[in-house]
């Protein structure tokens, strides 16, 4: 018998409150992304999806909306997000995408929520750009904001994403990247590809940090 994710959701939420307090998270470039949050503007912040692990630890006061899986084993990530004060919209790019992207572009837009997606999810190829994330931004609107996530010592798992836990005492460096707004006028399905690659081609961009001695 399955445990039922409303059971399932407050025990992974403590035991993952405990793993990533163990981290030793350092930050890079974060402060032109607060900066956005205190002025009001909306920020839709873009990452690979092998690497979200310990990014909701990080995020302090930003409200944020994701769009998760209608599957069963969505329901018990939804509810951990929820847990940690994340918002979800339901659907994935099989099941109930568009409506999902709609619903969270509402949040942004009227309730002043950064939307936050992993753009290569939910099944890949690795590293390869969706167009979600570009879609929310433009019609939001909002600054695009990519984020990598660079774990020291990680299990990583044999999945199509090389999905990445930090082991605890770890170090971890989120490195941000610049904000950027996607080109205005219409979006069209070039304008769509041209945005999609230049989102990828600035997370494949960040790099960690040089450790000092």
């Amino acid at each position: 018998m399955k445990i039922p994710p409303w059971l399932v959701a407050p025990l992974v939420h403590g035991f993952y409150r405990l793993w990533c307090g163990t981290l030793r998270i350092t930050e890079t470039n974060r402060s032109p992304a607060d900066a956005l949050d205190v002025s009001g503007k909306r920020m839709m912040f873009c990452l690979w999806h092998g690497e979200v692990f310990p990014l909701m630890h990080a995020r302090r006061q930003w409200r944020i909306v994701t769009v998760v899986s209608q599957s069963r084993d969505g329901e018990y990530l939804a509810r951990l997000l929820q847990a940690l004060g994340i918002f979800t919209a339901r659907g994935s790019s099989s099941r109930g995408g568009a409506s999902a992207l709609i619903q969270a572009a509402r949040l942004m837009r009227e309730q002043k929520y950064h939307g936050c997606l992993t753009v290569d999810g939910p099944r890949g190829p690795r590293h390869v750009a969706k167009d979600g994330a570009v879609f929310l931004a433009f019609h939001t609107p909002a600054s695009i904001v990519p984020i990598r996530l660079f774990m020291e010592k990680a299990k990583i798992f044999r999945s199509w994403d090389r999905f990445q836990l930090p082991l605890p005492f770890s170090r971890v460096h989120i490195v941000f990247g610049d904000p950027y707004n996607v080109e205005a006028g219409e979006l069209t399905p070039e304008a769509l590809e041209r945005e999609r690659l230049e989102l990828q081609n600035r997370l494949e961009s960040l790099r960690p940090p040089e450790r000092r001695q």
